[in-house]
């Protein structure tokens, strides 16, 4: 999943507030801070490219996890967004 104009990691820190658990980037590169080379061959922008994060889902997540997390992400996109020197309010 990737956000424009925001950064992954900062993404990360806001959804860790909700005890939300993803990564940044693909399991190939944790730890790296620089975007996926998989997302930038496929024609991602840089912009969207920085911002992705990466959800592992299993049979034992339920469809309440599933609705917690898609209540509390547009909240912290927002106001990471703001932060952003990037962002005109698209």
């Amino acid at each position: 999943m990737s956000f424009e104009y925001v950064e992954g990691e900062a993404i990360l820190l806001h959804m860790n507030e909700h005890n939300i658990c993803a990564s940044s980037g693909s399991a190939c590169t944790s730890g790296s801070l620089e975007p996926s080379h998989v997302l930038r061959a496929m024609g991602v922008p840089f912009t969207a490219a920085h911002g992705s994060i990466r959800f592992s889902l299993s049979t034992y997540n339920t469809e309440e996890e599933i609705d917690f997390v898609l209540d509390k992400m547009p909240g912290i996109i927002e106001s990471l967004r703001k932060m952003s020197p990037f962002w005109e309010g698209e």
